[in-house]
């Protein structure tokens, strides 16, 4: 009779620890990792889409910044925790893919899933106000003369913008030398103080005061079509550079490999929603959310493409 008490006690542990259904989730809280401090773009987006997937799920989300290694130290986290879909994380891309190729960390892009993107902010060349050169002809004609003479800084020295600029030399022949910062606020005074020639750096709200001002000068932008609010500033393709697309970050939400894709349906309904609510896309600045919701498989799409693209040169960042 003690034995079979103790198998049936057993049996019931077993029950009772058994995994929730999909049909069930969320059952708990949701954490949302970023990879980078509290304050910026990444943690904007991540907190606002919180706030609305705490009130579409029932369950409250928790935004847990985990800055450190280019945004590693949170992957790792993501990939180590249960595929249940209470632990999701901000992808920031192109870094979260292009990271696992030039530095050795234990997951790659396959190591999780994607659900849906929350914003792009394009990438600008720019120059201070004063400037001896007027616009992106002259800039790039400058260098075309003047092989790494001219300075551009960047976020990072294997930032997409970074690898842009080498992409630049290898498949255009225009070669700049690449100066590495630590944020926006470094490359602001770099550029004021006369200490870099150019800037290729994101159009965030803090460069936009700068062109507001007169401060700075934009001279190109990155993606393929203008954007609304720089309309007299043309494309990198336009200027003769059609593959140089690649340096828009997306943030977005993803969820540890293995996850349920009813879960990751769930998700991605609730952020579709989310976007189409105008006070959601105000706070997040409407300039930055894309006029079409990116779902779970265009954003993989995007992911892939750029590991395509940016694989061959992180190898050679990787080589030295």
């Amino acid at each position: 009779m003690r034995r079979a008490w103790i198998a049936l006690a057993a049996v019931l542990a077993v029950s009772c620890s058994t995994p929730d259904t999909p049909d069930e989730y969320p059952t708990q809280e949701i954490t949302v990792l970023v990879p980078y401090t509290a304050g910026g773009p990444t943690d904007l987006a991540a907190r606002t889409m919180g706030t609305h997937l705490e009130k579409a799920l029932g369950q409250p989300v928790i935004v847990e910044n985990v800055p450190g290694a280019a945004g590693s130290v949170a992957m790792n986290e993501l990939v180590a925790s249960d595929p249940d879909g209470h632990t999701l994380t901000l992808v920031a891309a192109p870094s979260t893919v292009v990271t696992p190729m030039i530095q050795d960390v234990p997951y790659d892009a396959s190591s999780f899933v994607t659900i849906g993107v929350i914003t792009e902010v394009p990438s600008v060349l720019a120059v201070a106000g004063g400037s001896e050169f007027p616009d992106a002809a002259a800039f790039l004609d400058a260098a075309r003369g003047r092989p790494g003479e001219l300075t551009v800084g960047t976020p990072g020295a294997t930032t997409s913008q970074a690898i842009e600029l080498r992409r630049l030399a290898n498949e255009y022949g225009v070669q700049v030398t690449v100066v590495p910062f630590n944020g926006n606020a470094e490359l602001i005074q770099a550029v004021l103080g006369g200490a870099v020639d150019a800037v290729f750096v994101n159009v965030s709200q803090d460069i936009r005061a700068q062109f507001d001002g007169g401060a700075f000068r934009p001279l190109a932008i990155s993606p393929a079509e203008r954007v609304g609010y720089l309309p007299d500033v043309p494309t990198l393709t336009e200027l003769g550079f059609p593959d140089l697309t690649y340096s828009t970050s997306i943030f977005g939400l993803g969820a540890p490999a293995g996850t349920p894709p009813e879960i990751v349906t769930r998700l991605e309904t609730a952020m579709r929603e989310g976007l189409s609510d105008p006070a959601v896309r105000q706070q997040l600045d409407e300039a930055y959310v894309p006029d079409e919701f990116i779902g779970a498989d265009a954003f993989r799409t995007r992911l892939d493409e750029i590991v395509r693209v940016y694989g061959p040169v992180a190898q050679e960042l990787k080589g030295g």
